[in-house]
């Protein structure tokens, strides 16, 4: 009801722009035509003025555009920047937007992007009582943040990423009502956060669980003995690795891909357990360790996690 929004005072005003949200963010495909749509009514807009027609226009037109932004709020790791920038260059142009009032996230999610500070109980009361499809929104944007630095630090997490989509897909294809796929991004969230705190209980940093994952998974089953001889020795390769190896470009230096290379499989070779690592074990893992390394050690101290660490 665009012109009860218009029409509607300060609180009153708010309460229906959330409605508003709450109607058009169904699904990804409801989501984006309605982006599209808004962008194209912000470039019509901008064709037609300075005719004098545009002043009569310019609350509705600025109406979408406000719109298109609380739902870009929503889904901040959307890639949708040509759509937002038509709509952004309506709202510069100050047309009529005064009263609009656009909300960040609820205050239970805060800040980003820490899944271990969120109250579960609070979250599901106020998705019980507020707008369902806006909550799961906030929540998925959390979550697809999360997942993206937790999966760069640590490959083995993969497969959180991959349940996370299908989740999305099954509730973009109407398999899942918005309450199921609420409750599985709550599940999901609770096991991300056991997960981001692994490497403390296995007492490792995060750069030696991402080794020992490597070292280990899939379906390696150790003994305890055997689980801290792999700790050691992912402890001891970066260590190794990061007296002298990982220089500054190392990755555009021949001779230094074939030091940290040769690093690689005489740590392993010297100190995995025999027992468990067969020959072709045993190279596919040097395989493996060395493309770790090279994606994620930049060299110099830079790494993949220092990037991540510096944005959070």
């Amino acid at each position: 009801d665009l012109d009860g929004v218009l029409q509607a005072a300060a609180f009153e005003r708010v309460k229906r722009l959330d409605d508003a949200v709450e109607a058009i963010i169904v699904n990804d495909d409801s989501r984006r035509q309605y982006l599209l749509l808004a962008a194209q009514v912000a470039r019509l807009f901008k064709a037609i003025l300075p005719d004098p027609l545009a002043s009569s226009l310019a609350p509705r037109c600025a109406l979408f555009g406000v719109l298109a932004a609380k739902i870009n709020a929503l889904t901040p790791e959307a890639d949708i920047s040509e759509v937002m920038g038509d709509v952004e260059d309506l709202l510069d142009q100050s047309i009529a937007t005064q009263g609009y009032v656009i909300r960040g996230q609820s205050a239970h999610l805060g800040e980003p992007i820490d899944l271990g500070k969120i109250d579960f109980k609070a979250l599901q009361a106020s998705f019980a009582a507020a707008h369902k499809r806006t909550e799961a929104a906030r929540l998925r944007a959390l979550i697809g943040k999360t997942l993206a630095s937790m999966v760069a630090l640590n490959r083995s997490r993969l497969d959180y990423l991959e349940r996370f989509q299908r989740m999305i897909d099954e509730y973009n294809a109407g398999s899942a009502n918005v309450e199921e796929f609420f409750k599985q991004l709550i599940d999901l969230a609770k096991e991300l956060n056991e997960e981001d705190r692994r490497g403390i209980r296995e007492g490792l940093s995060e750069e030696e669980l991402a080794l020992f994952d490597l070292l280990t998974k899939p379906d390696l089953h150790l003994t305890k003995a055997q689980e801290a001889e792999v700790k050691k020795v992912a402890h001891e390769l970066l260590e190794a690795l990061k007296n002298g190896k990982l220089v500054l470009e190392w990755r555009k230096k021949q001779q230094a891909r074939a030091l940290v290379h040769q690093c690689i499989v005489e740590t392993l070779d010297n100190k995995l357990p025999t027992a468990i690592y067969t020959a072709d074990l045993f190279d596919q893992k040097c395989e493996l360790t060395y493309q770790h390394i090279f994606e994620s050690y930049y060299g110099d101290g830079r790494s993949i996690r220092s990037i991540y660490s510096s944005v959070a």
